[in-house]
């Protein structure tokens, strides 16, 4: 009776505490989690988004990327019934998307973080809030913290664990969800789970520049001595040797004691050059050229010019992100009805913003060609409105060959304007005509 009183009654479980490899571990501890389901790689290394980050070429990487694309105008338009368009300042989500998501982000904050999710792990997650039936405001989700799941009706079900380590459970309706490269349609695949080798090798080349540095670019010694010490002598030589070292004084060694060295030569290893190819490959990732996250050593196959490898850059790297966000605003916060007129579309003009030789040029084929007014022009400079420059312009100094000769200036008006640019007299008009 007394043995059996001490077993254990079935069920009674601590669920607020495991115990791993000795340690109490909470359950909503969201470091512990993320180093669970770190991704393994060939170098030894598990690779995790925050690991990932310390790697600068990355942290380099995901800011271009995410800082260039949140700083782009994200206008809401409408189609009107000639075609053209207008923005829709007047639905309500256009300041949700141009300006402010919710009430803790600015429109910057939203979409760099929405893109810093995407590039690390290959989904991005925002909870849209609706009252009477209209978007208020999106909220975003860490998507670390996401668990999406396919139910037996076809719906996705989204399991979201908050801050305090509760899960709930949110509707597809109400959920914003912008998937990076794909290879299922549904489910973004994330470029460090992939690519874990890579960043692995990445992390453990820079470990092991920073331990070579740290021990003063010496490589790990041994002394051997022809003899067994005491302990106090064996004692007293790590001390004075130590010591010496530290001091950079050269160690005195008696009694037949031999020095050779262990581990690689930092040159035979060639950390330098392994460093430099890990830069390449990690930029190959995230499809961003090397000289544009300071890492000049060989020169881009994008063209000689800035305007070429901003094009390059626009095209390749930039435009595919542009178009998964477009489209996603589209699927999730449109309705179908909503989708035959409104669209958002970004502006990637703001990337000329910064070469006001580049701008003045647009803006100038824009106005002399027609296909811009003065006044549009004004606006995106943030320049006040004029009296007359709402009127589309085009340049009259290309005539067809049939009105030359004065064919074309039958227009009394025409003419009289002719004459005062000539500078004729109201009394030699008649002969000048």
């Amino acid at each position: 009776m007394a043995a059996s009183s001490k077993i254990k009654q079935p069920g009674r479980v601590k669920s607020a505490l495991l115990s791993w490899l000795g340690v109490p571990i909470e359950l909503s501890s969201g470091k512990f989690w993320a180093s669970y389901y770190a991704t393994g790689s060939s170098s030894g290394v598990c690779v995790t988004p925050e690991k990932a980050l310390q790697l600068s070429t990355v942290w380099a990487c995901v800011r271009l990327l995410s800082e260039t694309i949140a700083t782009l105008p994200l206008n809401f338009y409408e189609r009107l019934d000639d075609g053209s368009r207008t923005t829709a300042k007047s639905h309500p989500l256009y300041e949700i998307l141009h300006n402010q998501p919710n009430a803790d982000m600015t429109a910057v904050q939203f979409w760099e973080a929405v893109l810093s999710s995407m590039l690390l792990w290959g989904n991005a997650f925002g909870e849209i809030h609706r009252s009477a039936g209209r978007i208020v405001s999106i909220d975003f989700l860490m998507p670390s913290r996401m668990a999406v799941k396919r139910l037996t009706d076809g719906s996705l079900e989204y399991r979201y664990a908050d801050m305090d380590g509760k899960q709930r459970v949110i509707g597809e309706s109400s959920m914003f969800h912008i998937p990076a490269f794909t290879l299922d349609g549904v489910i973004g695949v994330s470029p460090i789970r992939a690519g874990a080798n890579v960043f692995g090798s990445a992390i453990a080349t820079e470990n092991a520049a920073s331990k070579t540095f740290n021990n003063g670019m010496l490589q790990t010694v041994y002394y051997k001595i022809g003899q067994f010490l005491k302990p106090d002598q064996r004692a007293e030589f790590k001390k004075n040797l130590a010591g010496a070292i530290e001091r950079g004084e050269a160690p005195l060694l008696e009694g037949g004691t031999d020095v050779s060295s262990l581990g690689i030569n930092p040159n035979d290893a060639q950390l330098l050059e392994s460093r430099g190819f890990s830069v390449e490959e990690v930029c190959r990732w995230f499809r961003v050229p090397p000289f544009m996250v300071g890492h000049s050593e060989k020169s881009t196959s994008w063209g000689t010019g800035i305007e070429q490898q901003m094009i390059g850059f626009l095209t390749f790297a930039i435009r595919p992100w542009l178009t998964r966000i477009e489209q996603a605003i589209r699927k999730s916060l449109l309705t179908p009805v909503e989708r035959l007129r409104y669209f958002a579309e970004f502006s990637v003009e703001g990337l000329l913003r910064a070469d006001s030789t580049a701008r003045a040029a647009f803006y100038a084929s824009a106005a002399q060609n027609g296909w811009m007014t003065r006044e549009e022009i004004r606006q995106k400079e943030n320049l006040p409105h004029k009296p007359g420059s709402d009127q589309l312009t085009a340049q009259s100094n290309l005539l067809p060959l049939d009105m030359l000769g004065g064919a074309g200036l039958q227009s009394e008006a025409v003419k009289a304007a002719f004459r005062d640019w000539l500078g004729i007299a109201p009394e030699e008009r008649r002969d000048a005509t």
